[in-house]
């Protein structure tokens, strides 16, 4: 692995070092402080840039990150295809089992993409997971046309941000900032195959000391697969009044509502046979969130910024089904002349947290040094009612006959505080110190089961309460102004999650001793620009997660145990480079060319001391070991089209890697596949613009997960092809 990245770092060096102190690049990022976090990469024709060292109140110095600017982007944004999206992010492994996008699953680093659990997800800097302390399941993800831009932040934000060993996602939604106008109205209006319909539609304006932006989104369609039709709605409203020119407050709200068809899943023979076809249409899923947050920033001086938010997760997650294995028919019952009940499920989420942040400048010696700090509170509850007996119907139906077997709380509390200072020791070389305190506690309490005779079977009352700190360190070393080696080493943990102290009392026990996973994320590497015409960013990795959660067996009991089983290790390489032959060897004005390569090689194992004998030193499920994407645009004035290819290699979706396909489709190898992409766009004004493209162009049948229960069970085809073609205006 080394060799490989020093081979590639070394060409890039040779590159660099024709490069003068003075280049400048029209494209690039400001490498400095920038007070406002919704400017950044606005005025980049870019759709992959690095973040600056500073931004708002946050420090990026020092860790492996990147900047998608979703204007730029080149890819079908109305239908959240992320592969299209993150293309050029290395080894962003994407599940792609959701008609139109619905559930973003993504992960990194030989982590697991479920509703991407591994990662912080946030949207305008709060959460809006689940809880992301007992179930960091993004349930809720915007829709990406309401997307300003995505900042990513790989394993060093567990510092800032706290829980995850993947990293951050913080989604940033279009404010308007811009618009200095009293009124301002935007929209982009999208149909596609599968009778996909989408219609986005914002209004903005200021007057005075007054700024205000709302939009309302809403996609539906029939899927790419039988019985899976959808629907989402969403809507966003803020208002932001600037006492003066230095403070601020923002009162923001999105309300997002989503309805869709679970098709199931399918046998691996079944989807060689017809992918499209599926056996389950009385399968339903259905989410409701809001987010409300109030939002301070105050520029103290010029020095120093102070951001606060406060915010809140209100969400609600329910789902109506025939759950059995997908080679069990839901069939007429011959007894009563209807389909079987189905299962009922819900569960309700009542989040609130708040976090301030202050960053200053300070000077020692004639070098400007930066630290920046803050504090977090939270509180999260999660009711889980169960295992429902639900109508015999199709429709979505979630009225029950009798009680829910299982009624459930849990809880989770957190404070926690950090500190990170930028340290420069010269004009090129920086050191990034930081640490995070963390305390938390998490519970779960009620019942868990009926016996037949209808007694509870009640949980085993648990509270897990524990504090720890956590330390990390990162440097650059600038070569040049705009290439850059840098290093970072941060720990990192997972907390205890709700369905580890949701044990069923009869049959499992949950281990007084039971620890939260934790472990670390080192990375080094070299990225930068080589003047107007390369831009790359080449590392390695290294992720050691320890005390994973699991359940074994133990001797001379006849229950099982959940306990700590061991540790994985995920190691490999990141890398990104993009070219502009164009540019680099030609004055054209009105043509460009773009190449692009992004590769990630990962190697994740559990280790050797591993107490499960069955997953010992085998291969981390869901983790691809090599993940490529690249492609070509070619530009001429305002005409754009982009080719893409995307590869995934080969993956085992369980721990004991097992190859052959199970009979019910829940088990077995998860086999590479390759999807080709195609996207154009044309730009009439800076006012009116038309994209079209076609995903999947050469119509390959592929899947990238195994389901055990929702959305399947069993394989879940990938879409075949499909086109869209959509128009935007400003007005």
């Amino acid at each position: 692995m080394i060799r490989k990245i020093s081979i590639s770092i070394t060409l890039i060096c040779m590159l660099t070092q024709k490069m003068s102190a003075q280049d400048k690049t029209k494209d690039s990022l400001q490498w400095k402080s920038l007070p406002d976090i919704t400017v950044v990469g606005r005025n980049s024709k870019s759709d992959y840039q690095q973040l600056p060292e500073i931004v708002g109140t946050t420090i990026y110095a020092g860790k492996k990150n990147a900047l998608i600017v979703l204007e730029n982007v080149q890819g079908n944004i109305a239908n959240n295809t992320m592969r299209q999206v993150l293309a050029k992010v290395p080894g962003i492994h994407v599940w792609e089992s959701d008609p139109s996008g619905i559930q973003i699953g993504i992960a990194a680093r030989g982590l697991s993409p479920n509703r991407s659990w591994e990662f912080n997800v946030r949207q305008n800097g709060y959460d809006i997971a689940a809880d992301p302390f007992g179930y960091p399941e993004a349930y809720y993800n915007p829709q990406l046309q309401a997307v300003q831009r995505i900042e990513i932040v790989r394993g060093q934000g567990a510092l800032q941000y706290g829980p995850q060993f993947g990293g951050m996602v913080n989604y940033i939604l279009k404010d308007g900032n811009e618009i200095n106008k009293p009124i301002e109205f935007e929209t982009q209006q999208t149909i596609g195959s599968n009778g996909l319909l989408n219609s986005y539609n914002a209004l903005g304006g200021k007057r005075g000391k007054l700024h205000y932006y709302s939009f309302f989104d809403q996609r539906n369609g029939e899927g790419w697969r039988n019985n899976s039709q959808f629907y989402t709605k969403s809507g966003f409203g803020s208002i932001t009044y600037n006492f003066t020119n230095k403070f601020s407050l923002r009162f923001e709200l999105m309300y997002s509502h989503i309805r869709s068809q679970q098709a199931g899943g399918l046998t691996d023979m079944q989807i060689i046979q017809d992918a499209k076809q599926s056996f389950r249409n009385r399968n339903w899923f259905d989410i409701t969130w809001m987010t409300p947050a109030l939002i301070l920033q105050y520029e103290i001086n010029e020095h120093t910024r102070w951001n606060t938010k406060v915010f809140g997760t209100i969400g609600d997650r329910n789902s109506v089904g025939f759950l059995q294995s997908i080679n069990i028919k839901d069939s007429i019952n011959l007894a009563t002349n209807q389909f079987n009940n189905r299962i009922v499920n819900l569960d309700k989420y009542r989040n609130y947290g708040i976090e301030s942040r202050i960053i200053s400048d300070y000077a020692i010696g004639k070098f400007k040094n930066t630290i920046a700090g803050g504090i977090r509170l939270y509180k999260g509850n999660t009711d889980r009612l169960a295992d429902g007996i639900g109508s015999t119907g199709s429709n979505y139906d979630i009225t029950i006959k009798g009680t829910y077997p299982k009624d459930v709380s849990f809880a989770s509390s957190n404070a926690a505080g950090f500190i990170e200072n930028i340290f420069k020791f010269s004009d090129k070389l920086y050191l990034i110190p930081g640490i995070r305190y963390e305390w938390l506690e998490g519970s779960a309490a009620g019942r868990n089961g009926l016996t037949n005779n209808g007694i509870a079977i009640n949980l085993q009352n648990i509270t897990r309460s524990r504090s720890f700190l956590l330390a990390g360190v990162g440097s650059e070393y600038h070569v040049t102004k705009a290439t850059e080696f840098y290093a970072n080493f941060s720990q990192a943990y997972r907390p205890i999650q709700f369905a580890n102290l949701q044990a069923p009392p009869t049959t499992d026990v949950v281990d007084p001793d039971l620890k939260d996973a934790k472990g670390y994320n080192f990375d080094i590497g070299y990225r930068g620009r080589v003047k107007n015409y390369i831009q790359f960013d080449i590392s390695g990795f290294y992720l050691k997660y320890n005390n994973r959660v699991g359940t074994i067996t133990t001797s001379g009991t006849n229950y099982r145990l959940i306990t700590n089983v061991g540790a994985s290790i995920s190691q490999g390489i990141e890398s990104y480079i993009e070219f502009n032959p164009i540019r680099a060897f030609t004055n054209s004005q009105t043509t460009d060319v773009i190449l692009f390569s992004s590769y990630a090689y990962t190697n994740a194992i559990y280790s050797s001391d591993h107490k499960d004998a069955n997953t010992k030193g085998k291969k981390v499920e869901n983790a691809p070991t090599d993940i490529f994407r690249g492609g070509i645009s070619y530009g001429y004035k305002n005409f754009l089209i982009t080719a893409q290819l995307s590869f995934v290699s080969a993956s085992f979706s369980d721990a004991n890697n097992t190859i052959a396909a199970s009979a019910n489709g829940n088990k077995g190898r998860i086999p590479s596949y390759s999807i080709t992409d195609l996207t154009g766009s044309y730009k009439f004004s800076k006012m009116l613009q038309l994209k079209a493209g076609i995903n999947n162009l050469l119509d390959k049948r592929y899947f990238t997960r195994r389901a055990g229960g929702y959305p399947g069970p069993g394989a879940l085809p990938a879409d075949g092809r499909s086109l869209f073609i959509s128009i935007g205006a400003k007005l």
